[in-house]
């Protein structure tokens, strides 16, 4: 698996924004486990976590058991590249969003139209997602979904409609905030802002219905109705059993021997 996985990260690839990316050098480490990555990481992946990137040392720590490996060496790959050609700070939901978009995983948004709290409006803010990137499986599951919708739109937002402009001002050494402002016409706030109210336009309590909330709801409908159904009859379940005497059955007697048993 790691021979293979090292012929793939060798192969030029294409990433938004950034164009072909081969890293110049690069350690990647395949682990059996959790356990063995928590012991190498020191703890610095979450406990979900199914790979790591570590930009900085040119290293990527790969989980075997982890679903999608090919794919998760892919969204790894995405944080070298970024990172290879970015230099400036850079928020956490952009750098996780931008790289689950690079790594093809749309599926995620499909998820969010399952998420009844996204429905009901219970969109957060910046801060709000970096900690819920960081938080449990279905906090962070949710969080990669909105990560990478606000880099898509994003790249919506500026005139081309693609992550280049933005990502060639990150290249130049602009500040991410400037960067965002010159492509986009928008203040980081004020983008935020932008963003939440599509992603609440986008995903309502009428697309989680079609998306299967209404299949949730009936099932706990009648898990409900059942419920209140045994509670309503159990008096007369009750009511029925009385004055009911069961007679005690007789003790068997064995059947008589057509002759009787010869002694030895």
């Amino acid at each position: 698996m790691a021979a293979g996985l090292a012929r793939a990260a060798a192969a030029p690839a294409d990433f938004p924004g950034l164009g072909p990316f081969t890293p110049d050098s690069l350690t990647l480490i395949v682990v059996p486990d959790r356990a063995a990555l928590d012991s190498l990481v020191r703890g610095r992946a979450p406990a979900w976590g199914a790979g790591l990137a570590l930009p900085s040392a040119h290293t990527i720590v790969l989980r075997a058991d982890a679903g999608d490996v090919q794919r998760t060496l892919r969204h790894e790959l995405a944080h070298l590249a970024l990172h290879a050609r970015v230099r400036v700070r850079l928020p956490l939901w952009f750098d996780e969003g931008y790289a689950a978009w690079a790594a093809g995983e749309w599926e995620r948004l499909g998820g969010l139209e399952l998420n009844l709290a996204v429905a009901r409006g219970a969109v957060p803010d910046f801060d709000g997602l970096d900690g819920a990137l960081r938080g449990s499986p279905a906090t962070a599951a949710a969080g990669y979904a909105l990560a990478m919708s606000a880099v898509l739109e994003l790249a919506r937002r500026t005139p081309q409609g693609r992550l280049d402009p933005l990502l060639g001002r990150l290249a130049a050494g602009e500040d991410f905030d400037a960067a965002v402002l010159a492509t986009t016409g928008l203040t980081v706030p004020r983008f935020e802002d932008v963003w939440r109210r599509s992603v609440r336009t986008r995903y309502t309590v009428v697309t989680w219905l079609v998306a299967g909330g209404a299949w949730a709801l009936l099932a706990v409908g009648l898990i409900v109705l059942g419920g209140w159904r045994r509670r309503a009859d159990r008096g007369r379940r009750a009511a029925l059993d009385e004055g009911w005497v069961v007679a005690e059955e007789p003790p068997e007697t064995p059947e008589p021997l057509d002759r009787p048993p010869t002694s030895l």
